[in-house]
């Protein structure tokens, strides 16, 4: 076997099969070389946006979060400056956490029957093929469905119903990565408590669930995130509200309908709140990121 140097190399019976860079054929180099610069390129493509946004909405939002106005005071009138969105970062907290309240039951309850129960069933492949097609359909058509059974039955807009909207948006994701949590858990935990006599439902409940919880909880993390930056479904549900709401069956202002209707006002002032809002509302996806690959790094499986 050829030893020399760090590149790795391998002998059979006399024969040896030198693996380096140097022992390709000049045309399988010149080609590996091209395709690995084209990753690196097309890898600072997808940066570059982004980092283009970050910077852009920073620049332009930064000078208009005055602390601690942009928490306790209400939007100014059109044409006037200084205020804050504080009621509209208390809609957004109560309909994430309506929609959160909504989704996460049936959305694990749904992977468990998934991955626990229901595998190779006709009623499994239904959930699945239905929670595909639920990711792909454009958030503005949650928002028609949540203003179809909660709007129009109870005859105003209120931040429940921004909540069912949300709750829609974030069940497909939480019963797919719940799904995938629970079946990276080793097989073996579950015939180990079998064995010592637990039922199967005793088995999901204490042995599958504690030990997928983290990535549940990533999932549904990142669910929120998801879902936080949803103008259009909130529109046709919490619609707007420009005080306080004092509870979540009244219409409440929100951080991505509030940033819509300030940018077309033509008023400086109130187009810079929009920048400062969407400065806070993109330091909130930011952390719910953080906090997903935070519970990410704490998997067991």
């Amino acid at each position: 076997m050829d030893t020399s140097g760090n590149q790795p190399s391998f002998a059979y019976e006399g024969n040896d099969f030198d693996i380096s860079a140097k022992a390709m054929a000049p045309h399988r180099r010149i080609t590996e070389q091209v395709l690995t610069i084209l990753t690196m390129v097309f890898a600072a493509i997808v940066i570059v946006p982004l980092v283009w946004v970050l910077v852009s909405v920073f620049q332009k939002g930064v000078d208009s979060l005055i602390f601690p106005d942009i928490f306790t005071k209400l939007p100014p009138p059109p044409g006037l400056s200084e205020g804050g969105f504080g009621h509209a970062i208390v809609g957004t907290l109560m309909t994430l956490g309506v929609g959160t309240l909504i989704s996460v039951p049936f959305g694990v309850i749904a992977a468990i029957y998934l991955a626990e129960f229901g595998r190779g069933t006709k009623l499994a492949y239904l959930v699945k093929f239905s929670c595909n097609v639920l990711t792909g359909v454009p958030a503005i058509l949650c928002g028609l469905f949540a203003y179809s059974i909660v709007v129009r039955p109870l005859g105003s807009f209120s931040a429940f119903s921004g909540g069912v909207a949300l709750g829609v948006l974030m069940l497909p994701i939480i019963i797919r990565s719940t799904e995938e949590a629970l079946l990276l858990v080793p097989n073996d935990l579950r015939l180990a408590s079998t064995g010592i006599g637990a039922t199967r439902f005793e088995t999901v409940v204490q042995i599958v669930l504690p030990a997928a919880l983290t990535s549940i909880v990533t999932g549904v993390v990142l669910s929120v995130a998801r879902a936080s930056g949803e103008a259009a479904p909130l529109l046709f549900t919490a619609f707007n509200n420009n005080f306080w709401a004092g509870n979540v069956w009244e219409p409440v202002a929100t951080l991505p309908v509030l940033i819509y209707f300030f940018s077309i006002i033509p008023y400086k002032a109130s187009q810079s709140l929009a920048w400062a809002a969407a400065l806070v509302l993109l330091s909130i996806v930011l952390l719910f990121s953080i906090t997903a690959r935070y519970f990410s790094r704490q998997k067991k499986f």
